[in-house]
């Protein structure tokens, strides 16, 4: 069984998500502040971490700067109500795997979880390779690469990015890319969420990201993945 830890002090979100995920076959322990939270670390490995941002007696931001510290590999998503862009963009540059603003449905935070586990649990040796230009995908394994140096994505940017590649050419709206994306309707989820990743994964896949090649705003409907003139190569 897999083990989650939730750090969160409202109990009627905890004990919720609890049951929920238990349902999943996950087991999932509380911790209600974070030295609480830090007790438990020590003492247990997890699978994966829940961790609001405002907490009693400090703010899950700093608890992730001290967990990355001697922890680079336990996967970690924010559950806050904290929904504002530069919150998110926060979250994610000090090393989390995802964002989620409260309020949330359960399925979107399963299927997020879901998402995480199994891409740090992937591994495989065969491998299937898609190619644009100076990109390289790497399916099989989770992994992508420019210049033949590997881009570190999270687990949202790469399920965005896969979502762009497998349309190539084709303009997706904002709605269709969150549905896609969370596996939700796209109406509970912030919409500024949507635009973070989009950012970031420009500035990490494209040369200047500033003036894109791959991924192309269509002004007043969305985006699109540009696939012309590619080498696309599948092995």
């Amino acid at each position: 069984m897999r083990n989650i830890l939730m750090v969160e002090d409202d109990s009627t979100i905890a004990f919720a998500v609890k049951y929920a995920v238990e349902q999943e076959s996950f087991n999932l322990d509380i911790a209600s502040d974070l030295n609480q939270a830090r007790e438990i670390v020590s003492t247990k490995v997890y699978d994966l971490i829940l961790l609001d941002v405002m907490l009693p007696d400090g703010n899950g931001y700093e608890f992730l700067k001290d967990l990355r510290k001697h922890d680079e590999d336990t996967p970690v998503i924010f559950l806050s109500a904290c929904d504002e862009e530069v919150n998110i963009v926060m979250g994610l540059d000090i090393g989390a795997d995802d964002y989620i603003t409260k309020p949330f449905r359960i399925r979107e935070l399963i299927s997020r979880i879901n998402a995480i586990l199994r891409r740090k649990g992937k591994i495989q040796d065969n491998k299937k390779i898609i190619k644009f230009k100076n990109i390289s995908i790497h399916t099989l394994e989770a992994r992508v690469f420019k210049n033949d140096e590997e881009i570190i994505l999270t687990s949202a940017e790469y399920k965005l990015l896969l979502i762009l590649i497998q349309n190539k050419n084709v303009v997706l709206t904002r709605a269709q890319i969150l549905e896609k994306l969370w596996d939700v309707t796209y109406d509970f989820v912030n919409d500024n969420t949507l635009s973070v990743y989009i950012k970031r994964l420009r500035e990490k896949i494209e040369e200047d990201s500033s003036k894109p090649e791959y991924i192309l705003t269509v002004r007043g409907v969305g985006y699109k993945w540009n696939g012309s003139d590619t080498n696309e190569n599948t092995i």
